[in-house]
């Protein structure tokens, strides 16, 4: 089966996707039926309009004609693509730069100080630079209305723009946007996905490389985050105890996870070929961390070599650890605290997922 590598761009303000693939007749009448499709014979090419769903059209265009590999492809955000709205001006900049200052000094993570800084950026540009004053809850609606619902942008980015723009005001202005008249967007109830066993033990294998087979193991094994894992440093392992120290997962929260023997051999047989400084898993530049698009293509080749159809994520490790454990007899209680779930409602979701109890269940049509 060929491959189709899919990449992302922007191009003159414009989000593009192209395709790249060796010549194939049947590959080539799939990609011209597709809206807005060009061929560039000097990228050697096809370029396809971005839309947030793309990735989603594509793997169900090619599935089982091409192996399609994304990790070149990353979701193009707004305020990387502003056309029409004007550059923000100097004492605005200025305004959000304190902003970003203030939530720092209250330790917001730094992934939300960096969303809510662009999205509040972007809501300044589209009201021309309008004195933050003299916004009101109108803006903010005419916002959503005309930019972000008419452009068909995800509900989670709505979500950002609400969030920032209520924290800039509230705490920062003392002023509060009446939150009755800002139309929360309802959340898909999204299930998680989850791998059967055989396909784990599959992609925990594929790698030779130690490091590699480590890391993704680990993330197996304990459940971690993906930043959960690229933050552990050394000490954290307290290998005569058997657990696995977190330090400031999400929502800066702290927790211990049972790490078994098989875990920490794996980790003394990379040690000792590795010798990391600082970080547990390190970069090419000795003590520092590595990074986290590294990681996704580690696993995105792992994939690749264990032959599977689904494209998981490394979150999909943590949500088939969570649901392994489900099913296997442990108590939701507990599994909330290896997560690190504030709320066991978080958790709950796992059991729409677990096949344990669904499996039991007889269907009347095998009564007939």
């Amino acid at each position: 089966m060929k491959t189709i590598f899919i990449k992302s761009g922007v191009w003159r303000k414009k989000g593009l996707v192209l395709l790249e693939f060796a010549y194939d007749e049947e590959l080539k009448e799939l990609v011209k039926s597709l809206p807005g499709a060009v061929w560039n014979g000097k990228r050697k090419a096809w370029i396809l309009p971005y839309q947030d769903t793309i990735l989603e059209s594509l793997l169900t265009i090619f599935k089982g004609k091409a192996w399609l590999d994304y990790s070149g492809f990353q979701k193009i955000q707004p305020e990387k693509l502003p056309a029409e709205l004007p550059e923000l001006n100097q004492s605005l900049n200025y305004e959000i730069q304190k902003f970003a200052e203030w939530m720092q000094n209250r330790r917001y993570a730094a992934s939300t100080i960096k969303t809510y800084s662009q999205s509040l950026s972007l809501f300044f540009r589209f009201l021309n630079n309008k004195n933050p004053e003299e916004i009101t809850t109108e803006d903010l609606e005419n916002f959503h209305q005309t930019y972000i619902l008419k452009r068909k942008y995800s509900v989670s980015f709505q979500s950002q723009v609400i969030n920032a723009v209520k924290l800039y005001y509230s705490n920062k202005l003392k002023r509060k946007l009446d939150p009755i008249e800002i139309e929360r967007p309802k959340k898909p109830k999204l299930l998680p996905h989850v791998l059967s066993k055989e396909d784990v033990k599959s992609i925990l294998q594929a790698h030779k490389n130690i490091k590699h087979r480590t890391m993704l193991s680990l993330i197996y094994a304990c459940g971690l985050r993906r930043g959960e894992l690229l933050n552990l440093r050394l000490g954290d392992v307290d290998s005569k105890r058997g657990l696995l120290r977190i330090n400031q997962g999400k929502g800066a929260k702290d927790r211990v996870v049972p790490i078994s023997e098989k875990v920490v051999e794996m980790l003394r047989d990379y040690y000792k070929m590795e010798k990391p400084q600082n970080y547990l898993f390190e970069g090419s530049k000795a003590g520092k961390p590595y990074s986290a698009k590294s990681l996704e293509n580690v696993l995105n080749q792992a994939v690749r070599k264990a032959k599977l159809k689904d494209k998981p994520t490394l979150h999909w490790l943590r949500h088939s650890y969570a649901t392994h454990l489900l099913e296997s007899g442990t108590d939701l209680r507990y599994i909330q605290e290896l997560l690190g779930h504030g709320s066991s409602k978080t958790t709950e979701i796992y059991t729409h997922v677990s096949t344990k109890s669904l499996q039991k269940i007889k269907s009347p049509f095998d009564d007939l």
